[in-house]
């Protein structure tokens, strides 16, 4: 493994993957690597966030966290052990005409494939932190409303969206 990937693993992981956590702590730490992303595209950190957690959040050995290792398939969660399985997975997936929502901000391969790029850059969890806040920015280009582009991150269709928004919420009320 390359000395750049485990850099990139340790500044994502730190201050999130260190023991804090269960579904019932009332706050959850931002990650170092949500603020920097965030800064770098003008999106609230904490949004940022809270939209991975409940893109790929996961429970794991106690503690709820985004999990990069993640597709969505017609509406089936994978979570994979590891990048090499994914990144397998995923060219399977696509080979067969599959569209899947991709990595820890689930960025959807039909609608964003030009933003992931190919197979591993699409898993690549600072690559795909930085696709899902460039879809934020778009939306919220759009609509002028973080909340409303987080809706739309989803869906444009308005009750989905505002079902989507009140799950973002629940954890942003826990992030600080």
């Amino acid at each position: 493994m390359s000395r750049l990937i485990v850099v990139h693993a340790v500044l994502l992981c730190a201050g999130y993957c260190l023991p804090h956590s269960s579904l019932a702590q009332s706050t959850l730490a931002s990650p170092p690597a949500f603020r920097v992303v965030a800064g770098e595209y003008g999106v609230p950190y904490s949004l940022l966030f809270a939209v991975a957690l409940t893109e790929s959040g996961r429970s794991n050995n106690g503690k709820f966290l985004p999990w990069p290792w993640t597709l969505n398939v017609r509406g089936e969660s994978r979570w994979y052990e590891s990048r090499q399985a994914v990144v397998d997975d995923l060219r399977r997936l696509i080979a067969a005409g599959e569209t899947p929502d991709v990595g820890l901000m689930q960025v959807n391969w039909r609608y964003h494939a030009d933003r992931l790029g190919d197979p591993e850059q699409a898993v690549d969890p600072w690559f795909n932190l930085r696709a899902g806040a460039s879809v934020l920015v778009d939306e919220y280009s759009d609509t002028g409303d973080w909340w409303k582009a987080v809706g739309r991150y989803h869906s444009r269709r308005p009750e989905r969206a505002a079902h989507y928004t009140e799950r973002v919420a629940g954890w942003y009320r826990k992030i600080h």
